[in-house]
């Protein structure tokens, strides 16, 4: 009778506590069979999580053998980790998982990675930094990355993310650790980082609820008291949570704090309170997954329920798992003596138990494997670097820009201009080294022992004698107790600076000590003080990157939540769900990028994928170079190569074609003079678009300018520019000037084949963009860039990428030992075009995914973008349709082939999937852009696949890395 009744209640429980939640039938078989082999106090056991911690990594192990006795006598339900190195862990998590009876849940206390708790490990950065970033993307990718830790140690719940609101700036507890006060971002980078979590697998934790954010006491040391209306906090702090649990979040922690409206009884904290965790979270909100205690042994709570009681309490008031709990055998009696007072239901604790076991299952604890402790800290610091540093560059924000001098601020070569004053630190740190290493700069280091006899003299040091005054605010506290602990002399020492010198102020830390610096005429926010951080507010400074952040937080009346003067971005980022596309899908464009890395197709790429305007896919995989540890960026700058055709000069010759300035059945003749009498007169333009002019595909220029031995002969190249060598072709190498019109000569002199053939040719482009130069009296660079890259506000793209960026930005492309001898950064990798000067209508353009995307959804908005028409809509229409008989062409872009969806007996073009409306073009370099009207679709993919050996390396094509990630695109679309 018993056991029937026992299958009825969990019958119900599964009907109705679970109408979120589902777990498979092998989920619900595994936990009936485990369920029933345990015993009521291994059954009350399992509901606890204690705390494992090693606290250095030669010292003494503490909690060992008190969890080793605990697993064998009692099988506790889980363990959380703190303090230790990766492998003793590691160690420790296998030494318990084969001893216990069922297999525990590992928990970590991870917001920031598991930095935040094991040595040896890098932390990533904190939640407000992240609260600055606008791109919600990331916020996934720091998830999946920080679950991808997890897993690869053994962790099935991390305790993260924190969706409090902070909008307390002295709230000494949570403050940083939030996203910050805009309730709306809270919620939507809180299931952001939980879906990057739980899509590989490890269980995200909600805290603390019902919000911890508007505090001024820490709970670990008293009890907080949060003075609100219930529809106060159903306004605020309830609604992250709400959209958490929307999303599916897998369970939520219960806060420690005294909220009156909620449960007026004394000293009843939330996390005791049936009210609030019964009441309120489960039925009125209706949240049916896990829910964790905050820490049992914070003094907020235990020093009003001492020992067992608290957990007891814990449990009467609804909650599945203490956490923390002092003494297992103590609780285990408590929770006893509730049930024999009828304060709790034996019914009660077997649900519990059956939830938490059918968790156990989903997230695959049931099947526990031994970790592999062989390469483990390397694996778990694999990619944060490249994450901090991302995270580092979205978030910088710039608050005011009084004086223009500073961004950029260049370098001055003949004259010392900068100085640095390093504010809380006595001696230099990375941002105080780019300083010197950038401008030359001298340095003065003022640290917070430092008292008022040293301001007058530092002052005067600098007054009128430096241009321009960096000051940087480093190595302050996290937490606002007595000012951050910046001392009133370094405040003071700012201030008289200011008053003498054009200065700017980098703030490295916590972003409510601002307030301190408000009146400053250039502040820029960094939010936190290590070398990442460093190098993106130097970069920033020396132009590389632009500023995207604005502020999580309000810090004082003149920097409200918000601020920032931001590089708006080109393609708003949304996620994949948003625009109709399955998250999950896009898994395989990982894979498959990461396949043609380790092939040896590329170095490195960037694939971006957006959709109705919206970027929903955005990553850069791999390295500049084989075997070097500089990532690729997203915003990392590519040689595009035969792109230049469609990014460049079509659109170029598309906007003039609206103007009436150029006909498509017009002659070469017509618009260029210096043709008129070579039998390329005659070519329309029309045939020049579609490669069926009849000019020859390619003229190797170069090799006439070599000797017999191979290298360049002195009469035409120098190694140092001058009034006759100014055109550069590399690094050290200048052509002389007249040698283009030799250049020129040898096209109009070339074989020209019949009109109507299909000749794909660089020939066609180059006089295309000597046509643009000709009618608009600039050059084809000036002209593209004035008329759309410019007025579109783009930042990367353009030819000459070296006059504009750091090397650094640039992907290298080729070793080249048949012409220039060396391995090219930022000079064109075609000959011809760098013979031309860089600049030429089939290549020369440089750019980032970003600005290559606005162009094509430019175009596949009908030549408009952000409100602007750039070119008519009937323009963009006759440009991207299929335009040939003979060929596959638009005019002067490229198309699918016309078989695609039929042909079996090739691989198609560009993919599988491609609609028949799209339009694009691939580079030789290893790039490829292609937008489908019929789906909304744009792709961009940039790779360095000449690096370093050339175009001897098909790999790419041979593997159709591109045609693949396309169709994985596709496939991702969810069906309507």
């Amino acid at each position: 009778m018993k056991q029937f009744f026992f299958g009825l209640l969990l019958l119900i429980f599964s009907m109705h506590s679970f109408s979120q939640t589902t777990f498979s039938p092998a989920a619900s078989k595994w936990a009936d069979s485990v369920f029933n082999t345990l015993n009521d106090d291994q059954r009350i056991a399992q509901l606890m999580v204690l705390r494992q911690s090693s606290f250095t990594k030669n010292g003494p192990v503490y909690y060992d053998s008190l969890i080793t006795e605990m697993i064998r006598k009692y099988n506790i339900g889980g363990i959380v980790l703190f303090q230790g190195t990766p492998v003793k862990q590691a160690n420790f998590i296998n030494k318990y998982q084969a001893m216990a009876k069922t297999p525990l849940m590992v928990c970590v206390d991870g917001e920031w990675g598991l930095g935040m708790r094991f040595d040896s490990v890098i932390a990533l950065k904190h939640q407000m930094m992240m609260g600055a970033v606008q791109k919600e993307s990331l916020i996934y990718e720091y998830g999946k990355l920080v679950g991808e830790q997890c897993k690869r140690i053994g962790i099935h719940v991390n305790y993260a993310p924190v969706v409090d609101i902070n909008n307390n700036p002295n709230n000494p507890v949570i403050n940083d650790r939030s996203f910050g006060e805009d309730k709306y971002k809270v919620a939507r980078f809180g299931v952001a980082y939980m879906k990057g979590m739980q899509d590989v697998g490890v269980m995200a934790c909600a805290k603390h609820f019902p919000g911890h954010g508007d505090v001024s006491v820490d709970s670990h040391l008293d009890l907080p008291v949060i003075n609100k209306s219930l529809e106060e906090l159903d306004s605020l702090e309830l609604y992250p949570f709400k959209k958490m649990i929307e999303a599916g979040v897998g369970s939520i922690m219960i806060a420690h704090l005294y909220i009156p409206a909620i449960d007026n009884r004394p000293n009843r904290a939330t996390s005791i309170s049936r009210n609030n965790v019964t009441g309120l979270l489960r039925d009125k909100l209706g949240y049916d997954g896990l829910t964790f205690t905050d820490a049992l042994n914070m003094k907020g709570v235990a020093k009003f329920f001492p020992g067992g009681e608290i957990a007891a309490e814990s449990i009467i008031a609804g909650n599945d798992m203490l956490c923390l709990p002092e003494d297992v055998p103590e609780v285990i009696a408590k929770i006893r003596e509730a049930i024999e007072n009828g304060k709790i239901t034996w019914e009660d604790i077997y649900v519990k138990t059956k939830k938490v076991l059918l968790n156990k299952y989903k997230y695959g604890i049931a099947d526990v494997k031994p970790i592999e402790t062989n390469n483990l800290t390397a694996d778990l610091n694999a990619g944060i670097l490249q994450m901090n540093k991302r995270i580092a560059e979205n978030s910088l924000t710039v608050l005011n820009n009084q004086d223009k001098q500073f961004f950029p601020l260049k370098p001055n070569s003949q004259e010392k201009e900068v100085v640095y004053v390093g504010i809380g630190i006595s001696e230099e740190n990375v941002f105080a080294r780019r300083m010197k290493e950038d401008y030359d700069a001298d340095a003065f280091y003022f640290d917070y022992q430092e008292d008022a006899a040293r301001i007058l003299s530092t002052v005067e040091l600098i007054k009128n004698r430096y241009k321009s005054v960096v000051i940087g605010v480093h190595n302050y506290n996290r937490y606002p107790a007595n000012q951050f602990g910046i001392s009133p002399y370094s405040l003071d020492l700012i201030k008289k600076i200011q008053e003498n010198n054009k200065t700017i102020i980098f703030d490295f830390g916590n972003p409510y000590a601002i307030k301190n610096f408000c009146d400053a005429p250039n502040l820029i926010a960094c939010y936190e003080d290590d070398s990442t951080t460093h190098k993106a507010a130097a970069d920033l400074l020396l132009g590389k990157i632009s500023a995207y952040g604005t502020l999580p937080v309000t810090v004082c009346d003149k920097y409200h939540y918000g601020s920032g003067i931001v590089h708006a971005p080109l393609l708003p980022e949304t996620s994949p769900e948003n625009v109709g596309v399955n998250a999950a899908k896009l898994q395989a464009i990982d894979s498959i990028t990461e396949a043609g890395i380790k092939a040896g197709a590329f170095p490195g790429a960037v694939v971006l994928a957006a959709r109705d305007g919206k970027i929903f896919y955005q990553k850069a995989f791999g390295t500049y170079n084989y075997g070097s540890f500089d990532p690729i960026m997203t915003n990392s700058i590519f040689d595009m190569a035969s792109v230049t055709k469609i990014c460049a000069t079509t659109i170029s010759i598309m906007k003039l074609v609206d103007e009436g300035k150029v006909k498509l059945n017009g002659t070469l003749g017509t618009y260029l003079p210096w043709v008129r009498k070579s039998d390329k007169k005659n070519l329309t333009i029309e045939n020049i678009l579609l490669h069926q002019a009849g000019l020859v595909s390619y003229i190797p220029f170069f090799k006439e300018t070599l000797d017999t031995l191979g290298n360049p002969i002195p009469s035409i190249f120098h190694t140092e520019k001058s009034n006759e060598f100014r055109i550069r072709v590399a690094k050290n190498m200048y052509m002389r000037n007249d040698y283009m019109d030799t250049m020129y000569k040898r096209i109009l002199t070339s074989k020209l084949g019949p009109t109507g053939k299909y000749i794909y040719s660089d020939n066609d482009f180059i006089f295309l963009g000597k046509i643009v130069e000709q009618i608009s009296g600039m050059t084809l660079d000036q002209y593209v860039s004035k008329t759309f890259y410019q007025p579109m506000g783009m930042h990367s793209i353009g030819f000459h990428p070296l006059d504009k960026f750091d090397s650094s930005l640039i992907v290298p492309t080729e070793t080249e030992k048949h012409f220039r001898n060396q391995h090219l950064v930022g000079d064109v990798h075609d000959p011809g075009s760098a013979m031309f000067g860089g600049i030429a209508g089939h290549a020369g353009l440089f750019s980032s995914a970003e600005d290559i995307a606005a162009i094509m959804q430019m175009l596949l908005n009908g030549g408009s973008f952000h409100g602007v028409q750039y070119i008519k809509p009937e323009t963009v229409k006759l440009f991207t349709a299929y335009s040939s008989s003979i060929s596959r062409r638009g005019l002067g872009f490229d198309k699918p082939q016309k078989d695609n969806l039929t042909t079996k007996d090739k691989d198609p073009y560009p993919s599988r999937l491609a609609s028949p409306l799209t339009f694009g073009h691939t580079g030789y370099t290893g790039t490829c852009t292609w937008a489908d009207p019929k789906t909304g679709i744009v792709y961009v993919f940039l790779s360095n696949r000449v690096n370093p050996d050339g175009g001897e390396n098909l790999k790419l094509s041979r593997m159709n890395i591109r045609g693949e990630i396309q169709d994985a695109i596709y496939r991702a679309i969810v069906k309507q």
